[in-house]
Order: structure tokens, then C-alpha cells, then sequence
């Protein structure tokens, strides 16, 4: 069968839930407890991001996740030693390499690999040497994904965040057929494709006809909507969405 015919999976990002408990330095909300929940409902990964700041997953949290995620765990980071050397101690199924800047709300774009090529591919080695599957987080942009294939990386986690900001129908066209194209290059050069940023309830849809996509990740929307109907409501209808798409 080939891939754009075999159900999309879908990593939920629990990092917000944890982003309610920091706002209090509290006990609770647990992102381990949002994650078990989200699996029973249907997800097929558990996504989080060990930022350098700790603004929201700490350190206890990912080793928790990592003995009592049940289907398989992603784990975002930037190509620092620190963080490097932790998801190889914790050894998460899968690692992404996202960008990161501390002064920022949320992962504002794509990462440079092909300016970073020589430290990515190292790192990119490592963890997979050591059995961590690496994908790199990009936006759709064709010399990114070629580098990204040179790094050794086994996927590519397509930036969709200028598509889901686009407001007119011209804008989404354009956005999609990027998206489009990105997906076939990646998979032409070897690349797992997954997707994500800003994907939604109302927007997923479209993303997931696209031929060759194999993953999407989403936190924000599954957590908001969450907050109004509940955790595990959220993720069975994006499930479904997913399952439509």
C-alpha cells in the first residue's frame, strides 16, 4: 500500500497543559496524566518539547513520559549539547530538531539545517546511533529539505505555519501547493513526511489530502478545544478528522 493511503497518525503536544502548571509552579495540570489520557483516546504519539528555558516540560516530566507512554514518544529539541545529551540518557522512539529563541511565544518557522548542516549531521548521527529515530523541523522550502536528507535525518516535519495563517482563499491555495510540493520532494528524497504548526479543527483537513503525509502534530488547538469539551473528546474528533482526511 502506498503511503498516502495509509491512515495519517497523530502526535499530540502536550506542552501547554504543562504551560497552565508552570503559570502557578504547581502540581497540576500533569502533561503525563493529559498524555495517558490522549492515548487512551486515540493518539498514536506523545509530542513534547524540552525547551533550553524550561518555560513549560521539565526535565522529571520527559523521564516520567518516557516509562509510562504507551505508543511512542517525540521529543522536540534544539541541537544543544545539553538537551542532546538528555534525549540520548531518555531515549525517546523520536527525536525532532526544532529552532529556538528564547524571547519567542512559539516555534516561529522552519529550522536552517542546510546552515547548520555539520553540527546537525553530527548530532543527527548520535542519537540515531543510538536508536532515536531524527527528523528535522522545516518549513517547505526545497534546498531545506535536500539538507535535511544530507544530515541523515529519517523524516521532515513540514512547517505548516503560513498556511494556517493564510486569510484568503488565493493565500491558502498558494500555501497548500507549497505544502504539496514539499511533501513530494521529501518523499522523492527518501523523507518520511509529518507536518505541523497551527494545524486545527478547520484547517487539518485539507493538509491531510495532500498525497504522502504520513504524521501530523498538534497541541495548541487539541488543548484548547480540550479545556471546552474535555481531553479526550478533543482528541477522538481530531482523530476522526484525520481518519476522514
Amino acid at each position: 500500500m502506498s503511503r498516502q493511503l495509509e491512515r495519517i497518525r497523530l502526535g499530540v503536544n502536550v506542552d501547554h497543559v504543562a504551560t497552565v502548571r508552570q503559570a502557578r509552579r504547581a502540581r497540576e495540570p500533569d502533561p503525563v496524566t493529559a498524555a495517558a489520557v490522549a492515548e487512551l483516546a486515540g493518539a498514536d504519539q506523545i509530542t513534547v518539547h524540552l525547551r533550553e528555558d524550561r518555560r513549560h516540560i521539565q526535565d522529571r516530566d520527559l523521564r516520567v513520559l518516557r516509562e509510562t507512554v504507551r505508543t511512542q514518544l517525540n521529543l522536540e529539541l534544539a541541537a544543544e549539547d545539553e538537551v542532546v545529551g538528555i534525549a540520548l540518557e531518555v531515549r525517546p522512539e523520536h527525536a525532532t530538531f526544532v529552532p529556538e529563541r528564547r524571547e519567542e511565544v512559539t516555534t516561529e518557522g522552519g529550522l536552517d539545517v542546510r546552515g547548520g548542516l555539520a553540527r546537525l549531521r553530527d548530532v543527527t548521527a548520535r542519537l540515531q546511533e543510538a536508536g532515536i529515530g531524527v527528523a528535522m523541523f522545516i518549513d517547505p522550502d526545497p534546498d531545506q529539505i535536500e539538507a535535511s536528507a544530507a544530515a541523515g535525518a529519517r523524516a521532515v516535519e513540514i512547517h505548516t505555519g503560513a498556511y494556517a495563517n493564510a486569510s484568503t482563499d488565493a493565500e491558502v491555495a498558494a500555501q497548500l501547493e507549497a505544502q504539496r510540493r514539499a511533501f513530494q520532494l521529501a518523499a522523492e528524497a527518501g523523507l518520511a513526511v509529518h507536518a505541523g504548526h497551527g494545524l486545527d479543527y478547520w484547517n487539518v483537513s485539507a493538509i491531510c489530502a495532500l498525497p504522502g503525509l504520513e504524521e501530523v502534530n498538534i497541541g495548541h488547538s487539541i488543548i484548547a478545544r480540550a479545556m471546552i469539551v474535555g481531553l479526550d473528546r478533543a482528541v477522538r474528533e481530531m482523530k476522526a478528522l484525520l481518519d476522514r482526511g
